[in-house]
């Protein structure tokens, strides 16, 4: 089964990062935040991404045509013009990287992979620059038991202020320091979607997030997963920082490889 990641647009509201890269290759530690991304999947048993590029298209294509041999040590045999990488552990990864357009919106993008598909009625979907401890296994199951067309995961993120709780004569009561889930659900992305969601988008130009889910839900085709533990997108340098600052506080409750929990 397939996992498309959303990884085209200019990154614009993280321009300190993205002038030079594509948001999704914005790093996070020592690996860009897509690489992440896929290692969640990954840990899931799920190998075979389709990475619908745009903007700066092609610093992803360098980045994992030279993947290998950066993350390794590496012998150089000229004499018979060989490389040998000098490490066990090698990620399973199957990548399609496809250039779908610099001004495509988000359903012209996913439109563009569709023959990249293969057989499989359903695929993954989800945005590049956004991580959280999913359990895409249980996602997927939980799409499958609803028989509808989308799965959107669900997430309650952490509010950007403290706020202040006052009674009526004005008396501040409490204080509550960025509160989760003060805004209520939102999209959190990692998507599960059946083919027919095809019919739903009409061309480039088509927002996924406008009127293919707008129709999807209207029609009760669209069904949630909700989800209440770890997520944080990653729009704004601030919310680089943070990232950056559980990885070091070991503090990354995303990183669910490295906790061997399934």
């Amino acid at each position: 089964m397939k996992v498309v990641i959303l990884a085209g647009g200019f990154g614009s509201r993280l321009s300190e990062e993205t002038i030079d890269k594509p948001k999704p290759m914005v790093e996070v530690g020592l690996k860009p935040i897509i690489c992440h991304i896929m290692q969640l999947y990954s840990h899931y048993g799920f190998n075979e991404f389709i990475i619908c590029a745009g903007y700066k298209s092609n610093y992803i294509k360098s980045y994992f045509n030279e993947y290998m041999m950066n993350l390794h040590d590496i012998t150089f045999d000229f004499k018979k013009n060989l490389k040998t990488y000098h490490k066990k552990k090698v990620d399973p990864w199957n990548i399609t990287i496809v250039d779908t357009g610099l001004n495509t919106n988000t359903g012209g993008r996913i439109k563009k992979i569709k023959k990249f598909l293969g057989d499989d009625d359903n695929f993954f979907m989800t945005y590049g620059d956004g991580v959280g401890d999913i359990n895409i296994k249980k996602l997927l199951d939980n799409h499958l038991k609803s028989n509808k067309i989308g799965t959107v995961t669900a997430v309650l993120p952490k509010a950007k202020y403290g706020t202040l709780n006052f009674n009526l004569r004005g008396k501040l009561e409490s204080f509550k320091e960025k509160p989760k889930g003060e805004g209520g659900w939102v999209n959190g992305g990692f998507f599960v979607l059946n083919k027919k969601i095809f019919k739903y988008i009409k061309s480039d130009k088509t927002i996924f997030e406008y009127e293919p889910l707008n129709n999807l839900a209207k029609e009760n085709q669209l069904n949630a997963y909700f989800h209440k533990d770890f997520w944080q997108s990653m729009d704004t340098i601030r919310d680089k920082n943070y990232l950056n600052q559980l990885l070091e506080n070991n503090k990354a409750d995303w990183q669910v490889w490295k906790k061997n929990k399934k």
